[in-house]
């Protein structure tokens, strides 16, 4: 339901103090800054120690207010790890009758807590169904498997890579939810430029109303509620497998989009740009990769970072969070993301007068998946096949 508000009442003085504050700060501060001022990203470097051991493909991680790191692992599972009592053996949630794993990208890719999770225990789910791969988005509580409800799906049946897989709220309160392009190679059903299918898009949708028969409803501004043809849940288009994204305080999305051979990439996204056509598949990063899906005048975003296989022997972004703990002060503000197979440490941050600073700042464990933050903020890491959960701190270079 709609909520009305009050509009506030501006004075000349309250004009004046906000024009005088545009001219002295150009990016206005986000609450809850530290006052220390962020160094140069060549000053920082990331340091892991491990945590937890023994998880069975790892492939994503969040934080729940009691202060437990909730991890699901690729078969159907979710642990629970705490820092003062370790890894719990016994999964807090099993959903392993209802995944399809039969391909390595196929699994239990996404979890995130509702956020009154504290008082429900509702988790939101997104993985691959049995018995054809099917995208699909849901709501369970934890231990509770049977009263699980599927919310959004599509079909992925033919190919079973590219399933994108990533859930979070935003700071609006509605579930972003990222998928995959089809699978195979080259935007086999040129989904990345179709607006008819929700492959390769991000999905924004409102899971706290119903609408019809749908259990979930569509937000009135999103871009294309009133586009014929067009799937009004989507969010943003132009993506070849986004697996792993983020949402920063200012509701701006953070994204790691993985590139077919070439080029890796990293967009930010913020709630201004709506509708954004990232490009896939005709770009791959900033380069022309198919010129028969450019469309004339088409307006394109480009990445804040990419890189190139090449040059770093990459082969898979993952895309990581933005750095909004106390501990480390100097590296406030800064998004740290990887590659699975070079590790290497890539931090990206935004500039107050525009564009972006970007470094490598060192390497992360074997296969790191993803990129999680506890209730303080403070960073983990998981890595794929080597099972492990490494707590991620910033040292200054000396």
């Amino acid at each position: 339901m709609s909520q009305r508000h009050r509009r506030p009442v501006i004075t000349l003085a309250g004009l004046l103090i906000l024009a005088l504050s545009a001219v002295l700060f150009p990016t206005a501060p986000v609450a809850g800054a530290p006052r220390t001022h962020a160094v140069p990203l060549t000053e920082l470097t990331v340091a892991t120690e491990q945590v937890a051991f023994g998880l069975r493909r790892p492939i994503a991680i969040t934080g729940v207010p009691d202060g437990r790191m909730l991890i699901a692992e690729k078969d159907g599972t979710v642990r629970a790890y705490h820092p003062d009592t370790g890894l719990a053996a016994d999964p807090v949630l099993d959903l392993t009758a209802r995944i399809d794993t039969s391909d390595n990208e196929r699994g239990l890719l996404g979890i995130t807590p509702a956020p009154n999770f504290a008082r429900t225990g509702i988790l939101y789910v997104a993985y691959t169904s049995l018995p054809a791969g099917e995208l699909t988005l849901a709501r369970v509580p934890l231990g509770a498997p049977d009263r699980l409800q599927v919310l959004l799906t599509q079909q992925h049946s033919e190919y079973g890579n590219h399933n994108g897989g990533q859930v979070a709220f935003g700071r609006d309160g509605y579930l972003y939810w990222s998928l995959g392009d089809g699978g195979h190679a080259n935007d086999p059903f040129k989904a990345g430029q179709d607006l008819g299918t929700l492959l390769g898009k991000i999905v924004r949708i409102d899971v706290n109303r119903t609408c019809a028969a749908k259990p979930y409803c569509v937000p009135a501004d999103n871009p294309f509620v009133r586009m014929p043809g067009a799937r009004p849940e989507i969010w943003l288009y132009g993506l070849r497998n986004p697996w792993r994204f983020s949402v920063d305080v200012d509701n701006s999305l953070w994204i790691g989009d993985v590139g077919q051979g070439l080029v890796e990439e990293i967009n930010h996204i913020r709630p201004s740009q709506r509708g954004a056509n990232l490009g896939w598949s005709c770009r791959e990063g900033t380069p022309v990769f198919d010129p028969q899906q450019c469309r004339p005048g088409g307006r394109y975003t480009d990445p804040v970072f990419e890189y190139e296989h090449f040059m770093t022997e990459s082969c898979s972004v993952t895309g990581g969070v933005v750095y909004r703990g106390s501990r480390t002060p100097e590296a406030w503000g800064t998004y740290i993301a990887s590659d699975y197979c070079s590790t290497l440490a890539f931090a990206v941050r935004p500039q107050p007068r525009g564009g972006y600073e970007s470094a490598t700042i060192g390497r992360f464990p074997t296969q790191p998946t993803a990129f999680g933050v506890d209730v303080h903020g403070e960073l983990y890491v998981l890595s794929d096949l080597p099972g492990f959960l490494s707590k991620v701190r910033f040292e200054r270079v000396s």
